[in-house]
């Protein structure tokens, strides 16, 4: 892990009647709408309870390469923290804080391991860095329109430092998949499902609570303080970490069985709805 300084973000003062100090927001199905954009309810809501001197921290599974371009579109300045909990990224001061990466090599034995199992993967790798490429081999799918560079050799994957590898299978479901990844190679690595066709092989350990812990410290705030809204199996540590989870209605069921409590869809202002709630 590198760590290149401290950060002085807004928002760290006494929380006034809103009763959390932090609240820390999944990108993907929570905070966004499945239009990629923020209503103004929930941005009105955010406004209000950092008004009050709560903190948000976005905490994502993109990477910083992959999440920039939205923080920047939202005028959002704070921290964030993206790659899974690899990054703590400062929004505002285009600047990566922390940086964790993949042991290169254990993950060459996981994925070994996990092929065994499952035959050939479809694979993606998103290497280190603010400007780190997303590489994407034969028969990987891309959701949406992110960036990615196409590699045919495997030998490209590993020419420099990853935060992650994303696996595919051409016939095993994301929690299929996810199962199997785990139990072959759960002692090596940190699998993870972070949405549809999205399973990752992480550094060993790491999470998002792993980042967002690092990230409440700079703020001076502690998981007591937090309280969280996610939608995926990947938010399970936060919600673990968080005084307070939250998941939404679209959420996955494994998150929902955790959660402290179900609010409205991402499309139905569901994040508005709880901070409107504890605002009053």
């Amino acid at each position: 892990m590198t760590d290149t300084g401290t950060a002085a973000v807004p928002g760290t003062g006494p929380a006034g009647d809103f009763p959390y100090r932090l609240i820390a927001t999944d990108l993907d199905g929570t905070l966004l709408r499945g239009d990629d954009t923020i209503s103004q309810r929930t941005r009105d809501a955010l406004a209000a309870a950092t008004a009050a001197g709560a903190a948000h921290i976005v905490v994502t599974g993109r990477a910083v390469p992959w999440t920039r371009h939205i923080l920047d579109d939202l005028g959002y300045d704070g921290l964030a923290v993206c790659g899974q909990g690899a990054q703590v990224y400062h929004a505002g001061e285009h600047r990566l804080l922390t940086s964790v990466t993949l042991d290169r090599q254990l993950a060459g034995v996981a994925l070994a391991k996990i092929e065994a199992e499952t035959g050939p993967l479809y694979l993606a790798a998103s290497r280190d860095g603010l400007d780190g490429d997303v590489l994407v081999g034969p028969g990987y799918e891309v959701g949406g329109d992110l960036p990615a560079l196409p590699f045919t050799d495997a030998s490209d994957l590993w020419s420099a430092p990853l935060n992650k590898i994303y696996i595919q299978h051409p016939t095993l479901s994301d929690d299929e998949l996810a199962e199997v990844a785990r139990q072959a190679a759960g002692g090596f690595v940190t699998v993870t499902m972070a949405g549809a066709g999205v399973v990752e092989l992480l550094p060993l350990g790491l999470s998002k609570a792993t980042g967002l812990s690092l990230a409440a410290r700079r703020l001076g705030l502690k998981a007591a303080d937090t309280i969280a809204f996610g939608d995926m199996p990947n938010d399970v540590p936060m919600f673990g970490w968080a005084a307070r989870g939250v998941a939404m209605a679209n959420a996955h069921e494994e998150l929902k069985a955790v959660a402290d409590e179900v609010t409205s869809s991402n499309d139905e202002d569901g994040i508005a709805v709880v901070l409107e709630r504890l605002s009053a």
